[in-house]
């Protein structure tokens, strides 16, 4: 795969464990790519969920990915501030159709006043039932929530203020090419 560059435009593709597509976001804008992450932004963004319902994003949103956390994080620019929604998932690989990675139910978000809350525990401990999480896996992804928090906490990379106006600014410019 070649690695996109910026302006360029990916599909994002979420699978669940068990191989089965989740949901597709069309047309994703490149900011930045690094050897291990990728930055992008969705803005009225058609989205197609794995029953072949569609809708499109409302808001800018900022999406940062990374090859080395079980996680991604979006931030949504809306009107009264940033809310963040970061989905609880495999490092994302890449290849000449998306990137892919596969998502894992748990979910945190996190309001514009800094309120948090961790989303879909039920639903990730019937699918850790279901699709036959390993205990591995399990260590893995409740770590994983640990570092999240410390990063929104600690508003490290995605999570500061900084970092989202930097990346929709920089979306701006290129928008207006």
């Amino acid at each position: 795969m070649v690695v996109p560059k910026e302006a360029e435009f990916i599909t994002i593709q979420s699978y669940k464990h068990d191989g089965q597509l989740h949901r597709t976001w069309r047309d994703t804008m490149v900011l930045k790519t690094s050897e291990h992450s990728i930055i992008g932004v969705n803005d009225h963004t058609l989205v197609t969920e794995s029953d072949g319902r569609r809708w499109v994003t409302r808001e800018p949103a900022i999406v940062y990915f990374h090859k080395k956390f079980w996680f991604n994080v979006i931030a949504m620019i809306r009107e009264k501030g940033v809310s963040y929604y970061c989905n609880l998932a495999s490092p994302y690989v890449l290849d000449d159709e998306a990137l892919k990675y596969i998502d894992y139910d748990l979910d945190i978000k996190v309001f514009p006043d800094g309120e948090k809350r961790l989303l879909d525990v039920d639903e990730y401990e019937s699918h850790r039932r279901k699709m036959h999480y390993s205990p591995e896996l399990d260590f893995i992804l409740k770590e994983n929530v640990k570092i999240l928090v410390d990063w929104i906490n600690n508003e490290k990379g995605p999570f500061s203020d900084e970092y989202v106006n930097i990346w929709y600014e920089r979306y701006k410019q290129l928008a207006r090419r």
